[in-house]
């Protein structure tokens, strides 16, 4: 399929209810409001098509940049391309999943992090907590620098009250992942959210919650999910 060709069939699917919701969740303008089924059905058709990947992102359709990032082939991408997507990230389903989802299974993953973690604009620097994140989901604990883990954790038990919205749900959603997937953190994850406690975040009048982190990752060791890695990210 050619990247005009699947554009007329997003608008095809494009559903005005699904829209709205997706609005009040931050997704911008333009896209179409399609259901993550339907882009699952282009996706089994396209599978992984990197030069593909790259023209639909480039559209600016959030539609189309979602499923961008479900075809990428995420070993192909470059510096460069990354840091063009996450530019241009300014939906929240693109940067707090899409750009996170192929950073993370990129070469460059976690040096993209720590790098958009210090960014100016926000949606950059909550890809960078979203790929940390998915680093720690993915990677064996032995392929995953520990100590520097640790002292983000540090950093978010500093700093996580006094940062932006949208930011301050990446970092507690970093704690979770953590505490979940990293089982020679778990303590201090668990520590870092016990001391943080309740984290608000203004959800724009959805009905959507911040997950207690330490509530969450006791769940899991109760389940002993505590660092059982993901295969994949994207979904």
């Amino acid at each position: 399929m050619t990247a005009k060709e699947i554009m007329a069939e997003l608008k095809s699917f494009g559903n005005e209810g699904v829209k709205k919701i997706f609005l009040k969740h931050g997704v911008k303008e333009p896209f179409f409001g399609v259901k993550i089924e339907h882009l699952k059905t282009i996706q089994k058709k396209v599978k992984t098509d990197h030069k593909l990947a790259n023209e639909l992102y480039l559209t600016k359709n959030a539609d189309a940049m979602y499923l961008a990032g479900l075809i990428a082939d995420d070993e192909k991408m470059t510096k460069k391309d990354l840091e063009s997507w996450v530019k241009l990230a300014v939906s929240s389903n693109i940067y707090g999943y899409t750009v996170p989802w192929v950073t993370a299974g990129s070469k460059y993953g976690f040096e993209l992090a720590m790098k958009w973690i210090d960014s100016k604009e926000e949606h950059i620097a909550v890809a960078g907590w979203a790929t940390l994140s998915g680093l720690t989901a993915l990677k064996p604990d032995s392929e995953l620098d520990l100590a520097v883990l640790k002292n983000l954790l540090a950093r978010v038990e500093k700093k996580i009250h006094a940062s932006r919205n949208n930011e301050r749900s990446a970092m507690n959603r970093f704690v979770i992942a953590v505490g979940t997937y990293v089982k020679g953190l778990n303590k201090e994850a668990l520590a870092v959210a016990a001391n943080v406690g309740t984290v608000t975040v203004v959800m724009e009048g959805t009905s959507c919650k911040v997950p207690d982190a330490a509530v969450y990752i006791k769940k899991a060791a109760d389940k002993n999910a505590i660092g059982k890695k993901k295969k994949m990210l994207k979904c």
